[in-house]
């Protein structure tokens, strides 16, 4: 379950977000009692976001923008972008969904799952490359990016798709963040950095005896 308690069907008035339920689980279906999307998750962002009437509105008017067909930027191009922010921010559900996407425009398997290991793959070209080398520092070093990894990027794309791959890929870095934070979808799951147990007979105060480490 998520961290925040998601809204049940019954309680959902504004026509906005029946609409959404109503397309993702059929007319009287609660995804609170009866979890299930057909991709597959659970369906609880939904009803999450639910909770607030103007949050909800605006991440689906979100969506629509990057889906929208005045957008100049290679479909494919900004999928790797999502995916790959997805992988790097840790959000299960963001990298699941849109490994997904990249499948449905054709993208090989093999290459979707190389997309968490891009610099040592051969299968992406020198465009993609750019991209992905662009989300990179999106998602890990806050934005910063540096000037030959830019010069690269516009050999590529005109000024407007990299305005649109920095908006759309930033706004799925927010959204596997989020998604993580709240524990919806797929990131609703156990803590994967924790102390793993020694055996028995081990005893702390023997740790590193004998290594020298006592020694100044």
């Amino acid at each position: 379950m998520p961290s925040i308690t998601p809204l049940p069907r019954r309680e959902v008035t504004d026509e906005t977000m029946k609409f959404y339920f109503n397309f993702l689980f059929g007319p009287d279906r609660d995804p609170v009692e009866e979890p299930g999307t057909s991709t597959g998750t659970p369906g609880d962002w939904w009803s999450v976001f639910a909770l607030s009437k103007d949050i909800f509105q605006h991440s689906v008017d979100g969506f629509k923008v990057y889906r929208s067909p005045e957008r100049k930027l290679d479909p494919v191009l900004r999928e790797l972008g999502q995916t790959r922010a997805g992988w790097l921010v840790g959000s299960q559900f963001v990298y699941s969904q849109h490994c997904k996407s990249l499948r449905g425009l054709g993208v090989a398997d093999n290459k979707i799952a190389a997309v968490h290991c891009w610099p040592a793959s051969d299968l992406f070209d020198a465009k993609e490359r750019a991209v992905l080398g662009f989300t990179d520092c999106l998602a890990t070093q806050d934005g910063r990016v540096p000037v030959e990894i830019m010069d690269r990027l516009k050999t590529f794309l005109t000024d407007v798709e990299i305005l649109e791959l920095t908006y759309i890929t930033s706004l799925y870095i927010m959204h596997g963040i989020m998604s993580r934070a709240l524990r919806t979808e797929f990131d609703d799951r156990p803590e994967p950095i924790v102390e793993v147990d020694a055996p028995e007979d081990f005893s702390a105060t023997d740790f590193l005896a004998g290594s020298g480490s006592e020694q100044s």
